[in-house]
């Protein structure tokens, strides 16, 4: 990554801890909160696999297609679910995303013999990438992250009429959650959109 080695070694400890959150949450809920949580836990793993700093573990040439094919499977899995929109769209943008660096990292890291990269998010100046596909990408991601933090905001309570309760927002919808602890899922998304944006930012 452009930022050094720490930048990689601070985001690849940050995707690890939230894969490894929603490894938990793949233990109880429903079918398909679990089935979701398979979904982000894998995402998780993958990114916080790719921002290994080179100097560490630089990847082999052939890594990169291992990602591209793990990840083009995780969105082919995402694209049925994908059509009733909701947070399995954004699994299948996510899953394409990743393919998309995949296969844009890889010519770079041909090109270098992994010299001077950073894992995933770790660009030479040799990098591919198409910057009208990145800059759509990178404007996605500023918007779910944006989105994902203001449902961490507390909600104003607000007195239905007639009654004396407070209502607060729930954290659904787009990007939003249904687990028993939606809070944390929803940092958990974030922490993961915005390593996404960082990751895009280096290509």
């Amino acid at each position: 990554m452009h930022g050094g080695a720490s930048t990689g070694w601070l985001l690849m400890v940050l995707c690890a801890v939230s894969g490894a959150y929603c490894l938990l949450r793949t233990r109880a809920g429903t079918p398909r909160e679990r089935r979701t949580a398979r979904s982000e836990a894998l995402m998780g793993f993958g990114m916080a696999a790719m921002a290994v700093p080179a100097a560490v573990l630089s990847p082999p040439g052939w890594a990169w297609a291992v990602y591209a094919v793990l990840f083009g499977a995780a969105a082919l899995r995402a694209l049925r679910p994908a059509l009733r929109g909701g947070h399995h769209l954004h699994h299948l943008v996510g899953s394409l995303a990743m393919v998309y660096m995949a296969v844009a990292m890889a010519p770079a890291v041909a090109g270098s013999g992994g010299g001077g990269h950073a894992g995933h998010g770790a660009a030479s100046a040799g990098a591919g990438g198409i910057p009208a596909l990145t800059g759509v990408l990178l404007v996605y991601y500023a918007f779910y992250v944006l989105g994902s933090a203001g449902r961490l905001l507390p909600a104003a309570a607000v007195t239905p009429a007639g009654g004396t309760g407070a209502v607060g927002r729930a954290p659904s919808g787009f990007g939003g959650g249904t687990d028993g602890r939606p809070e944390l899922t929803t940092a958990c998304r974030l922490t993961m959109g915005i390593g996404m944006f960082a990751m895009l930012l280096t290509l």
